[in-house]
C-alpha cells in the first residue's frame, strides 16, 4: 500500500498491555508511562484503563485533550484482575461485575473516551445458554447506561473460549448471534476483533472477520503462541517474531487486507487499530513497542 497508513486507521496501543505494570490501576508509574505515550507522535489513539487516583485521572484527561488523541477505555482489567464475571449466573456476583463496568463507563467519560471495551466471562458448557442470556442482560444495561450519559460506544472483545481466558464469546458464530441480539435495541454496540485471538479460537482471518463484518467497530493487532509446551503459550500477547508464535508478517498482511476489503479500514472515518502486545519475561517494554511499530509499517507496505 503506497498510501499512508494514517489515511485508513488511527494507530494506537493498549497502554496496560504495552506496560503491564499499570494494569491494576494503582501503579505509581501510571502517570509517567501514560504521559510518555501521549507525547509519542506515532500514536493517534491510546487505550487506557482504570486509574484509581482521581487526581491522576484528571491530569491524564487534560493531557489527552491537549494532545488531540482519540481515547478508548479498556475495561478488561476490571475483570481479569478481580475475577469478576459479567455473565455470572449468581445474580449478586453478576451485579457486582456490572457495577464495576458502569464505574468504568463513568471513568471513560471523564477521560474523554469514545469507546469502551470489555470481555465476557467464564462459563459452564452445560449452562452455556443461561450464561449467554446473562451476558445479554448485562450488555444491554451497560449500553443503556452509556447512552444515558452521552455517545460512548460499548464493545465486546472476542476472546478464546477453551484455552486461556475461556470466555463465553468465544467463537465467531456465537459472537455474531450476540451482536445481532444487542443491536436490535442498541446502536451503540459493536464487536472488537484481535488478530492474536484468531489462532486461539482456531479460526482463519476470514472466518473471524467476514461473518461479523457489519458489527466490527474496533481492532487489535497482536500475536499468540498456541503450542502448549512453549514459552508464551495462551493469551499472552507476545511480541511479533517471538519464538514458536502463530502470527507472522503474512498473517498481519492478510488481516489488514481483509479489514480493508470489508471497509473497516477506510479513509472517511478511520477506525482505531491498536497493538495488543505484552513484553514477555524480562523483555523491555520500550523495545517491544518499538518493534511493534516497525512490524506494522512492514505489513502495511505489503498490503
Amino acid at each position: 500500500m503506497k498510501e499512508s497508513i494514517r489515511q485508513y486507521m488511527q494507530v494506537g496501543t493498549i497502554s496496560f498491555m504495552s506496560y503491564p505494570a499499570i494494569m491494576k490501576g494503582d501503579s505509581p508509574e501510571t502517570e509517567r508511562i501514560l504521559k510518555k505515550l501521549i507525547e509519542d507522535p506515532y500514536f493517534d489513539a491510546l487505550e487506557i484503563s482504570w486509574i484509581k487516583d482521581a487526581q491522576v485521572r484528571a491530569r491524564i484527561a487534560r493531557r489527552l485533550a491537549q494532545a488531540n488523541m482519540t481515547v478508548c477505555y479498556g475495561a478488561q482489567p476490571r475483570f481479569l484482575t478481580t475475577g469478576y464475571n459479567i455473565n455470572d449466573l449468581d445474580e449478586e456476583k453478576r451485579t457486582v461485575a456490572l457495577n464495576s463496568l458502569k464505574e468504568g463507563i463513568d471513568e471513560a467519560y471523564e477521560l474523554g473516551a469514545v469507546e469502551l471495551a470489555f470481555l465476557s466471562g467464564p462459563y459452564q458448557e452445560e449452562r452455556k445458554e443461561e450464561s449467554f442470556q446473562a451476558l445479554l442482560d448485562s450488555t444491554r444495561e451497560a449500553c443503556a447506561y452509556a447512552k444515558s450519559k452521552g455517545s460512548l460506544r460499548i464493545e465486546l472483545e472476542i476472546f478464546d473460549y477453551d484455552v486461556d481466558k475461556k470466555s463465553l464469546i468465544g467463537p465467531t458464530p456465537l459472537a455474531k448471534r450476540f451482536a445481532e441480539e444487542v443491536r436490535k435495541d442498541y446502536d451503540n454496540f459493536g464487536l472488537l476483533v484481535d488478530l492474536s485471538h484468531f489462532p486461539l479460537i482456531r479460526e482463519s482471518v476470514e472466518e473471524s472477520i467476514l461473518p461479523i463484518r457489519d458489527y466490527i467497530t474496533h481492532a487489535h493487532i497482536g500475536n499468540a503462541v498456541v503450542l502448549p509446551d512453549c514459552d508464551g503459550y495462551g493469551d499472552q500477547h507476545p511480541r511479533f517474531g517471538f519464538p514458536n508464535s502463530a502470527n507472522g508478517l503474512e498473517d498481519a498482511v492478510s488481516y489488514l487486507r481483509t479489514l480493508l476489503a470489508t471497509g473497516f479500514l477506510n479513509t472517511e472515518r478511520p477506525p482505531v487499530m491498536s497493538f495488543e502486545v505484552k513484553p514477555f519475561g524480562d523483555e523491555e517494554p520500550d523495545m517491544v513497542l518499538s518493534g511493534c511499530k516497525r512490524f506494522l509499517e512492514k505489513a502495511w507496505a505489503q498490503v
